[in-house]
């Protein structure tokens, strides 16, 4: 039997497989996605008199297609035009957000597009590593500390999958550039500092959202179905490589959520 599907590859990259199933995100049965219209299956609409307008189809997100892939449960915890600061608002209450009940196994966290745009950055001493309550609210970086913090007290051995901003989008080439490399900064200063976090860099391995991309993908200046479908594909095998390459750091996933753990490893 060729296990080569299932273990890693030396210099395979992150996206160089993408499992029509989902590979081994199948490992997870339950999976929140965190995040705003990219992660809401929202489509931009244009009507004749060249007024925009937005509308969220759930069952077009990227997180759908994957629990359609995987069979997993997941929770849409997004949408349009949110930011961290405005998920750990009123938000995060009206839409049971903290609920024990629907704590997952994974998390999947698509923000930072309307942040990037709209709101200060921050850096990594907005974070109190020690205590979500402690961290700054009023910044990018404080606001999405706090949510993987605050998820974490639910249970410890949740696994969070940040997800950095693709490259190409923007009027303003160069100050987007600079904005989204300060974005993916701060995830990748957050998986250094918390054990159960892996950053999925589509800046760095995602295809260059370019006019082709735009044409293929796009809808207005949102996703097509296809833009979407083609996103989970992208997030799933970039799971699966991340779950390859570290197989003794999820061989209890199973347990997460349960009062059992093996106490140790053998």
């Amino acid at each position: 039997m060729d296990l080569s599907e299932f273990i890693s590859i030396p210099g395979e990259k992150p996206l160089d497989r993408l499992p029509a199933d989902g590979g081994l995100t199948n490992i997870f049965r339950t999976i929140g996605c965190i995040g705003d219209s990219l992660s809401s299956g929202e489509f931009e609409i244009v009507d004749e008199q060249g007024q925009h307008g937005y509308h969220d189809y759930f069952e077009y997100s990227f997180g759908q297609y994957i629990a359609r892939a995987t069979g997993a449960k997941v929770f849409n915890f997004s949408r349009g035009g949110m930011t961290a600061m405005d998920i750990i608002g009123e938000f995060s209450n009206l839409n049971h957000f903290w609920d024990r009940g629907n704590a997952c196994q994974a998390y999947i966290l698509a923000l930072g597009v309307n942040d990037v745009r709209y709101c200060p950055l921050g850096t990594l001493s907005d974070i109190d590593f020690s205590d979500w309550r402690k961290c700054r609210r009023d910044t990018f970086a404080g606001a999405y500390g706090s949510i993987i913090l605050r998820l974490r007290e639910q249970e410890s051995r949740t696994k969070f999958f940040p997800v950095t901003i693709p490259g190409g989008e923007g009027k303003e080439p160069e100050k987007w550039a600079e904005k989204t490399a300060a974005h993916a900064a701060i995830l990748r200063g957050i998986e250094e500092k918390l054990d159960n976090v892996y950053v999925i860099d589509l800046l760095q391995y995602a295809p260059e959202e370019d006019e082709e991309f735009r044409r293929n993908f796009s809808l207005n200046g949102h996703r097509s179905p296809a833009g979407y479908y083609l996103t989970a594909r992208m997030i799933m095998g970039y799971i699966d490589f991340i779950i390859r390459n570290h197989p003794e750091e999820f061989r209890e996933a199973g347990l997460i959520g349960t009062p059992y753990g093996t106490g140790r490893l053998i």
